[in-house]
């Protein structure tokens, strides 16, 4: 007797850090950051810096160009 098919595995839910509710940060200068806060896990990843290459759907990845200006919002 054949044991049942395991379920699929749950795909990563699309927006789930809200990035898709920030994508008018693009071009903005990064010290509008400043005075925001967030409610999920983020990082602002500037040109040249080393970061973990782990994914996590919950959080909010801000990358800054070197003008300083936050060039993608994305969530990783």
């Amino acid at each position: 007797m054949e044991s049942p098919a395991a379920p699929p595995a749950t795909p990563p839910v699309e927006n789930a850090c809200g990035a898709a509710e920030l994508q008018t940060l693009v071009g903005q200068p990064a010290s509008v950051l400043d005075t925001m806060r967030f409610s999920q896990p983020m990082r602002v990843i500037t040109p040249g810096m080393a970061v973990t290459m782990d994914f996590n759907a919950e959080r909010l990845n801000i990358e800054v160009d070197q003008a300083k200006r936050i060039s993608r919002v994305a969530c990783g």
